[in-house]
């Protein structure tokens, strides 16, 4: 249930929830329920200006973060149409490590990444990291060598893998529980947004040409790394990672509602890394569905956006600037992907089951890829293939809205990050340059992963919907204190949003 709020009906059918002493009337559209099996509370006029004030000064940086993130990553899949395989003299396999080497810079950095985390400013150290990043695309741009890219590459890795834990902790901690699948799904939006804004600038580029003696390729490297190292000194100094910041302005009345909302998302601040929750997490079926989860469908996610444009020239006799064009679609779906999952999850009330459906969407592209003759229906399994995205926004939520402890909730966060690297580092490897244009191996092992994700989403369900029948059947006494720092196990208070 939600701690210290309650809800009860009068005789008009209204809701009545009293908040910490005060009471709020409000219609049943403002009404926000935890489950079918949890009572309601509403939010007040005051808490709805306080989430808009948080909206704007938080999200505009996230969501570029997320953009840029998933822009500057993924630039290498538009290289080949703008001229890296001649100036570099690549070979297919040298391009498939050039995608796959950026991931275990990604996995390196993530037990350091979890410390870091635990000790220092959130919005600090992930400002100096979008700013480290972003210095190492625009040096990628100055590349002579296949070894220098490599490097780069890696490093690039590195730094980029603070990102997504460090929004996915400010949402944790800003948001309540039952906001949480929202601004998770504008993270995974973004991804979509940044394919878009990635393809319009290759685009413009490829109609500019080699400008100054500088390849086509290098200037999207040069154009990303510069916006970045800019957005990174934004961050440093502006990202909000406190829910009583001072960036924030809050009135006397806004801090106590603060207060109401990090009981309800149990998230506060210690800077002890506790081993005991650690250990809680490796010894829960939930944790290692979603990490089995995260490692099925991310495999697809990067073998397809290393190899999308590939792919694309394979499927038809497209220009250069078609080729380019038809990449514009995939981050428009993958944006569209988050939004049905999330809607779904909202009207609903089912997180896993609206995973479940962008799941099986995707597993039909892979199919259809692996299959298919004809140009058209070639192209729409290309197309539907980036469903993933939208499971992949409903695993952060699921995390976001039902874990609790704080090292417990950063080590679920970097797993998820973990499993989706080590996912992204397989699946260019597998595409295997003697199977193109099919690539009937890469589309073999993305349908199983996509299968094993299924698996592991109703298991997951079947598990948690089983803690809250017991938790409801037999309810605590009391309400939680959260400067216990309980996790969700220890605390019986806590219902499982499936």
């Amino acid at each position: 249930m939600e701690p210290n709020t309650i809800s009860e009906k009068t005789s008009n059918d209204e809701e009545i929830v009293s908040n910490k002493g005060s009471t709020t009337v409000a219609d049943t559209d403002d009404v926000e329920n935890a489950n079918n099996n949890q009572k309601t509370f509403v939010k007040s006029k005051a808490e709805k200006k306080l989430v808009r004030k948080i909206i704007l000064t938080v999200m505009p940086l996230v969501l570029w973060i997320s953009t840029l993130q998933f822009a500057d990553k993924s630039s290498l899949s538009v290289a080949p149409v703008l001229g890296i395989f001649p100036d570099i003299h690549l070979t297919g396999s040298q391009f498939s490590w050039l995608g796959s080497i950026f991931f275990i810079g990604h996995l390196v950095c993530q037990p350091i990444n979890n410390i870091l985390l635990q000790k220092l400013p959130v919005g600090r150290l992930c400002g100096f990291c979008v700013l480290i990043w972003g210095s190492i695309t625009l040096g990628i741009g100055y590349c002579r060598t296949f070894s220098q890219l490599l490097a780069a590459r890696f490093l690039l890795g590195v730094f980029e893998g603070n990102s997504l834990p460090s929004v996915y902790l400010i949402v944790n901690t800003l948001f309540r529980r039952s906001e949480q699948a929202t601004y998770y799904g504008y993270i995974t939006l973004a991804n979509g947004l940044g394919i878009m804004f990635q393809i319009l600038v290759a685009y413009g580029i490829l109609h500019m040409g080699d400008q100054r003696g500088i390849t086509m390729w290098r200037w999207i490297q040069i154009i990303f790394g510069s916006m970045t190292m800019l957005l990174g000194v934004l961050c440093f100094f502006f990202l909000v990672d406190n829910p009583k910041s001072p960036l924030l302005r809050l009135t006397e009345e806004e801090k106590a509602i603060t207060d109401e909302r990090i009981r309800d998302n149990a998230v506060v601040r210690h800077k002890k890394l506790k081993w005991d929750q650690i250990l809680e997490s490796v010894l829960e079926i939930r944790f290692w569905c979603i990490c089995l989860a995260t490692l099925g469908i991310s495999m697809q996610g990067g073998g397809l956006a290393t190899y999308n444009i590939i792919i694309m020239s394979g499927i038809g006799t497209f220009t250069t600037g078609e080729t380019i064009l038809l990449k514009l679609p995939s981050g428009a779906l993958m944006s569209l992907a988050v939004v049905v999952a999330t809607v779904l999850a909202q009207r609903a009330r089912q997180l896993c089951y609206s995973a479940i459906f962008t799941c099986l969407l995707s597993f039909a592209g892979c199919i259809m890829l692996a299959t298919a003759n004809q140009t058209a229906v070639k192209l729409l399994g290309l197309y539907l293939t980036v469903f993933w995205s939208g499971s992949y926004s409903i695993l952060t939520a699921i995390i976001g809205a039902n874990v609790s402890g704080y090292t417990k909730k950063i080590f679920y966060n970097g797993s998820l990050v973990v499993c989706m690297t080590v996912g992204n580092f397989i699946g260019p490897l597998i595409m295997l340059e003697r199977q193109a244009p099919r690539y009937i191996g890469g589309m073999t092992a993305f349908c199983i992963g996509n299968g094993v994700a299924l698996v592991c989403f109703v298991l997951m369900r079947f598990v948690m919907q089983r803690a809250n029948a017991d938790r409801l059947s037999n309810p605590p006494a009391k309400p939680t204190d959260i400067t216990l720092d309980l996790t969700d196990k220890q605390d019986r208070n806590i219902i499982y949003r499936l």
